[in-house]
Order: structure tokens, then C-alpha cells, then sequence
């Protein structure tokens, strides 16, 4: 084995060790396993058949006039089962010229208003809401600094996610969707989003 493989695994153990140390470590960005369990705001009760996507960031390291530039490089969906659970499987990628920049969530069902995650914690502590724990888990998290007074903690039920139904005339389609990412990179979303559409009686379908 030459001195350029020997070099190569060195630097390939290095990568992982800072991976397993931070989530952002640059250049492998790694996020854990994101679970949770979507019910009805007002029965308390499972929905099953919930979609659950998640958008995962990244951000340039070099940017244009206006800063470095933050964008969705990856997204996966799912739908709840029977107890309304969802399962987001961990996550891995090799950024070279650009930076993990977390991770955000929509959750979806037709007759219900679109969620993108707990409104009653700061967003520092959104991913670890979906992570800490299994859904319903009590649990307290933290995060942030106290070196720039971002440091903050809760603790509660970890991953519930309640959807609010709604009539017909005030259903809408959920926002964030990027512009890019159309029903065949979210097939799942999309379906769900055309059923409201036919249930509402309106023409012509998302894409």
C-alpha cells in the first residue's frame, strides 16, 4: 500500500471521527433518525395516512454580493401508519463546497391545515424535538449558546405534531414547498395535495 492510500484512509478516519463528534462537522453532514406522531388538534387522536417530509439545507461556502446562499439539496416523505407515527431514517452526504444547514418539516394531510413543527419551542431546538426521543417521550432538550445568549432549553412530549381541520373554503395547499421540488421528486406530498384539490371540487392538479 503506497503512501497516497495510506494518506487517503487517514483522512477518511478523520472525516468520521468529526462526524461522530458534531452533526455539522464539515465536510460530512450528518443528521440523526427524525420520528414523531401527527394527531388531530382537537380528538387527540392518530392520523394515519399523514404525509411527513423533510427538507434538508445546505449552504454555499462561497457566496454572491448578498452572502452565501441556503437551499434544499435533499428531501424525503412518508406517510403515518395506524398510531400516526412517522420515521425519518438518519442521514448522511460529503459536502465539498458548501455546509449542512439543518433541517425543516412539513406535515401534511388532506381536510387539515399544514404543519411545519412545534410553534411553542425556538427553532434551535426544532430537529432535537424529533430526535430526542420516541414520539410522545417526555423529555427536555437544549441547545444554543450562552456565549451569544442563544442557549435554550424545554421539556414536554417530544415529536407531536397536531393538524387542525378545516372546512372546504379555508383547505389550502402547505407553503415552503421549494420551487424545484414537484411531484416527482415528492410524490407522496403531491397525491395528497390533489386529493384535497378534487375534495374542493377545483380543476387541474399540482405538479
Amino acid at each position: 500500500m503506497n503512501k497516497y492510500y495510506s494518506a487517503l484512509i487517514v483522512a477518511f478516519i478523520l472525516i468520521i471521527s468529526l462526524a461522530q463528534t458534531s452533526q455539522a462537522a464539515w465536510p460530512l453532514y450528518s443528521t440523526p433518525e427524525f420520528r414523531g406522531r401527527i394527531i388531530d388538534v382537537e380528538t387527540k387522536e392518530p392520523l394515519e395516512g399523514a404525509v411527513a417530509v423533510a427538507l434538508y439545507d445546505k449552504e454555499m461556502l462561497i457566496g454572491g454580493p448578498g452572502g452565501p446562499n441556503s437551499y434544499v439539496y435533499h428531501a424525503k416523505e412518508c406517510l403515518t401508519d395506524k398510531k400516526g407515527e412517522f420515521t425519518f431514517p438518519s442521514h448522511f452526504s460529503l459536502h465539498l463546497i458548501s455546509k449542512g444547514d439543518g433541517v425543516r418539516f412539513i406535515f401534511y394531510k388532506p381536510g387539515y391545515m399544514a404543519d411545519y413543527g412545534p410553534t411553542k419551542i425556538k427553532p434551535i431546538l426544532k430537529e432535537k424535538y424529533f430526535s430526542a426521543g420516541r414520539a410522545g417521550e417526555e423529555m427536555e432538550i437544549e441547545g444554543g449558546s450562552f456565549d451569544d445568549s442563544s442557549y435554550t432549553k424545554w421539556k414536554g412530549p417530544m415529536g407531536i405534531v397536531e393538524l387542525k381541520k378545516v372546512s372546504p373554503e379555508k383547505a389550502m395547499a402547505p407553503g415552503g414547498i421549494p420551487s424545484d421540488y414537484g411531484a416527482r421528486e415528492l410524490p407522496l406530498l403531491y397525491k395528497a395535495i390533489n386529493l384535497d384539490r378534487r375534495n374542493r371540487g377545483l380543476e387541474g392538479e399540482e405538479k
